[in-house]
């Protein structure tokens, strides 16, 4: 994917969630009893990708193991994972079932509420990546060039520094 070769911040319209979600391989040499749960999420993220009435917005892997997902309420992202007819319910009953509480593969996940206007990012040589590419990219100029003013607590006087330590104008 080609970058973006300036600096660019993203917006999003009203509130979101952000959802990190991984896992841990605690005791490697049984993988090879455990090979379906690899599979599991990339099968969710497809089946959320092809369904936008979710709430889903888009996610950004990590690594093989954390996800960063991004939602547009909670009350979906928790529709989601509780619907019977959705590909996670039965993952997570299965998980339980043959995995539970043994110590084999451990399963993490933080939920963030974030309300509007009070998140900034800025990207600067990469290709649409995270909110911004869940979001609208905007380049960072006037107030969008400080992370003060991307977080609407500045107007953009404090300026921006570059590599050499100088303001930049």
């Amino acid at each position: 994917m080609a970058t973006l070769n300036r600096r660019l911040t993203a917006k999003l319209d009203g509130d979101f969630v952000v959802f990190l979600i991984g896992a841990r391989l605690n005791r490697w040499w049984k993988l090879p009893q455990h090979l379906w749960f690899l599979g599991t999420m990339p099968k969710m993220l497809k089946e959320l990708e092809a369904n936008p009435a979710s709430g889903f917005l888009g996610y950004e892997a990590l690594s093989l193991t954390i996800v960063v997902q991004y939602w547009r309420s909670l009350e979906q992202l928790i529709a989601y994972a509780r619907n019977r007819d959705q590909s996670h319910y039965p993952m997570w009953v299965k998980f339980n079932k043959a995995i539970g509480s043994n110590g084999d593969i451990g399963i993490w996940h933080e939920t963030y509420l974030v309300r509007a206007g009070e998140y900034e990012a800025i990207y600067n040589n990469m290709p649409p990546y995270g909110l911004g590419k869940v979001g609208k990219q905007l380049d960072a100029l006037g107030a969008q060039s400080t992370s003060s003013g991307r977080l609407g607590r500045g107007d953009g006087t404090d300026a921006p520094i570059s590599p050499s330590g100088d303001e930049l104008s």
